[in-house]
C-alpha cells in the first residue's frame, strides 16, 4: 500500500467532528471542481480524494450542487467580509480604496482556486450560482457605498455607481493578474489600481465642500 493509500485508509477510519468533516469534504471538493469544473467532477471523485466512502459525502451533502453551492457562500461571505473590513479598519480614504483593491488580490492569490469558483464558473448560468455571485458583488458595492456617501456627499445612486465601477475593476483587475500569471509583483499591481480608481474618488470633495454634488 503506497502513501496516498495509507493516507486514504487512515480518512475512512478516523471518525471526525462534524464540522471538521464538513471542511474536509469541502477541501476535497473544491480541489475537484477546479482541476475538472463542474460537470466533468462526479461524487464519485470528490469522495475519493477526501478519502471516504460516498455514503459519508451524502451523509453531508444531498447532491453535487449543494456541495458546489455551500463552498460558494463560504467563499462569498469571505471576500465581501474582506472588503467591509477594509472600509472599518481605516480613517483615510486612500488607504480605503488601496484596501478594497488588496481584498480582491488577496482573494486571488491566496485562494486562486476559489476566485475561480465564485468569478469564472461552468456553472455560472444556473439561477442559484448567479444569485451568490450577484451577491458577493452587491455586498461589496454596499459596503463601498456606504463609505463614499459619508465622505463625498453624492446622493446614493451616484455612489452606488461609484463603488460599482471599483468594484468592478478590482475583480477584473485581479482576474487579469491572475490569468497572466502574476507578471507584475502584487503589490505593485494593487498600487497601480488603487492609484488609478483614486484619481477618480478623490476628485470628489468631503461633505460639506463646495461641489459635492
Amino acid at each position: 500500500m503506497d502513501s496516498v493509500d495509507e493516507a486514504r485508509a487512515a480518512g475512512r477510519s478516523t471518525r471526525l467532528p462534524r464540522s471538521a468533516r464538513r471542511q474536509q469534504l469541502l477541501a476535497a471538493a473544491q480541489d475537484v471542481f477546479v482541476a475538472q469544473g463542474y460537470h466533468a467532477a462526479a461524487m464519485d471523485d470528490i469522495a475519493e480524494r477526501a478519502g471516504v466512502s460516498k455514503p459519508v459525502l451524502y451523509q453531508h451533502f444531498p447532491g453535487k450542487l449543494d456541495l458546489y453551492l455551500a463552498l460558494l457562500d463560504t467563499h462569498c461571505d469571505a471576500i465581501v467580509a474582506a472588503v467591509r473590513s477594509a472600509m472599518d479598519v481605516a480613517d483615510d480614504n486612500k488607504d480605503r480604496v488601496r484596501g478594497a483593491v488588496r481584498a480582491y488580490f488577496d482573494f486571488v492569490d491566496h485562494e486562486s482556486g476559489a476566485f475561480r469558483l465564485v468569478f469564472d464558473s461552468d456553472l455560472r448560468n444556473d439561477p442559484a450560482v448567479r444569485e451568490r455571485v450577484d451577491r458577493v458583488e452587491a455586498g461589496c458595492v454596499a459596503a463601498i457605498t456606504d463609505t463614499i456617501i459619508g465622505n463625498t456627499g453624492v446622493d446614493r445612486p451616484r455612489a452606488e455607481l461609484l463603488a460599482s465601477g471599483l468594484v468592478g475593476a478590482a475583480e477584473t483587475a485581479a482576474q487579469f493578474w491572475l490569468a497572466g500569471g502574476r507578471a507584475v509583483p502584487k503589490e505593485q499591481a494593487e498600487a497601480l489600481l488603487a492609484a488609478l480608481a483614486w484619481r477618480g474618488i478623490a476628485s470628489f470633495p468631503p461633505q460639506g465642500e463646495q461641489g459635492a454634488r
